[in-house]
């Protein structure tokens, strides 16, 4: 009888650790979105500069209906929804489970109030807690792996949050900062440029193993790469400015024909958020205006300005078949948002790689589209992210507003090409 029971009991003692490890990992995903909010002012959370970007409210508001509408409505008996007509309010783009409102129009939506969305998503958090401690072993594993997307889904809406509140405040002649106690800009130079030498192999690259991943990174698979040398850290400010002291942005011949015509209609003269004073450099940071430091990766620029600078080098862009086969060796590490400067710095001396992960996500010369394959999950969680492969290209790496749990070798984000407003920017490679 002691070697039949043991196996149920050791059984109920794992759900239970799991159950309180998830519980844990839920509550601090949710109570960290709340720390990035606090800096904002009542006015700031309806703010919406373009239609690409959301008001902070929406943000916190979205999070919840997630865990709401794949969590709560599905699995926890008897559950109330908060309000009814949220779940089109704030659905994103699932049209299996509603009628979305429409994202360029967010700005409108006044009410429900920000207090109103806070008490939305004390709701939530309190039934989600009850689900995870009441939910039947028959359905745990499922609500397991939806709970764990929908704190990964967080993180990256915090992420966005971060980049939309620069881009809004970016339009205010007053140039508000989000936080005036972040530090200002490093007056150390950057690492020497360098080029680490690749030879030509077979590997394999895609999610594989235990932990998390987004459906998009898989399946493994084995890809040929060329014999290439990469550059030892990311492209600065520096650099980038003698490519529009050549008169990068006026020469067509090392644009793209759809970023030529990107650069000329939206007179593009410069990376986003750089303004010329006196005949200095400045450019918009969450910490308000600085000078540009000719040491710090340059950032938001769009694939096709990261793409004319590269041809103006004699240089490329990396495939991301090169950068992750590169990243598999190396830590998942960098200035991410945990480092607190939420801004790209200076790259350390030193190292014979630097800046891969974190600072700002870097381009790659591969468009987004499905691995050899791949299947999008059934159902509305199947939108998540594969009725996106087209017309956008991958980055690679995080950013200095990506947090730390959130990166991976194998992470693919994905923007259009004229898209700016990102932490993106540039690193080169060669052919040999």
């Amino acid at each position: 009888m002691r070697t039949r029971t043991a196996g149920p009991r050791n059984l109920r003692r794992q759900s239970s650790t799991e159950r309180n490890a998830l519980t844990e990992h839920y509550r601090r995903v949710r109570r960290m979105s709340e720390v990035l909010a606090h800096p904002l002012k009542p006015d700031d959370y309806g703010l919406q500069a373009m239609a690409e970007v959301s008001p902070a409210k929406w943000h916190l508001a979205h999070t919840s209906w997630f865990f709401e509408t794949f969590l709560l409505a599905p699995f926890l008996p008897y559950y109330r929804a908060f309000h009814p007509q949220f779940g089109d309010l704030f659905n994103s783009y699932y049209n299996e489970v509603g009628a979305p409102f429409p994202r360029p129009r967010r700005a409108l939506l006044s009410r429900p109030t920000t207090e109103e969305v806070y008490r939305y998503r004390a709701h939530v958090d309190a039934a989600i807690i009850s689900l995870l401690t009441t939910v039947e072993e028959d359905h745990w594993r499922e609500v397991e792996s939806r709970t764990t997307l929908g704190c990964h889904h967080e993180e990256q809406h915090q992420e966005l949050f971060l980049t939309d509140i620069l881009y809004n405040f970016s339009h205010n002649p007053v140039r508000p900062a989000y936080r005036d106690d972040l530090g200002r800009a490093t007056t150390s130079r950057a690492a020497p440029l360098s080029w680490l030498e690749r030879p030509e192999a077979e590997t394999e690259i895609g999610h594989h193993g235990s932990g998390f991943a987004f459906d998009n990174e898989s399946p493994r698979h084995r890809v040929r790469l060329a014999a290439h040398a990469v550059a030892s850290r990311l492209v600065t400010n520096g650099e980038y400015l003698e490519f529009i002291e050549a008169q990068g942005y006026a020469r067509a011949k090392y644009w793209l024909s759809d970023g030529w015509q990107a650069a000329q209609e939206r007179q593009w003269f410069a990376p986003l958020y750089w303004e010329k004073h006196d005949q200095q450099w400045w450019t918009f940071t969450l910490g308000g205006m600085r000078p540009v430091n000719a040491n710090e990766p340059v950032c938001h620029v769009s694939y096709y300005e990261a793409d004319a600078y590269a041809r103006w080098t004699g240089k490329r862009l990396l495939t991301e078949a090169e950068w992750e086969a590169l990243a598999q060796t190396q830590p998942a590490d960098g200035n991410l948002r945990d480092e607190g400067h939420l801004h790209p710095i200076p790259a350390p001396s030193g190292a014979p790689l630097a800046q891969l992960y974190g600072d700002v996500w870097e381009w790659t010369a591969s468009n987004y589209s499905a691995y050899p394959g791949y299947r999008p999950a059934p159902g509305a969680l199947g939108e998540y992210n594969g009725k996106f492969m087209i017309n956008q290209m991958v980055l690679r790496g995080g950013s200095c507003v990506t947090p730390a749990a959130h990166m991976r070798a194998t992470y693919r984000n994905f923007f259009y090409p004229g898209d700016r407003w990102q932490f993106s920017g540039i690193r080169l490679a060669e052919d040999r």
